[in-house]
């Protein structure tokens, strides 16, 4: 793996990470956990957690306008 110090980390994230838990009711709980950043060559995405899930899923999902809190 090389070091390119050409290659920047857009300053927003392209997508949000979330913890999805599923309920017994059938529906999903939603928690923002961090962002990712998709690399410049396409190929994969760097991501940052603000904590860890110990159950459920981890889903990635594309930032929107709304999100960007």
């Amino acid at each position: 793996m090389s070091n390119n110090s050409t290659q920047r980390t857009p300053a927003k994230p392209t997508h949000h990470a979330y913890q999805v838990r599923d309920t017994a009711a059938g529906s999903a709980f939603w928690n923002r956990i961090g962002a990712a950043w998709a690399n410049a060559d396409g190929q994969g995405f760097n991501i940052q957690l603000e904590s860890v899930p110990i159950d459920g899923r981890i889903t990635l999902r594309v930032a929107t306008a709304k999100q960007q809190d």
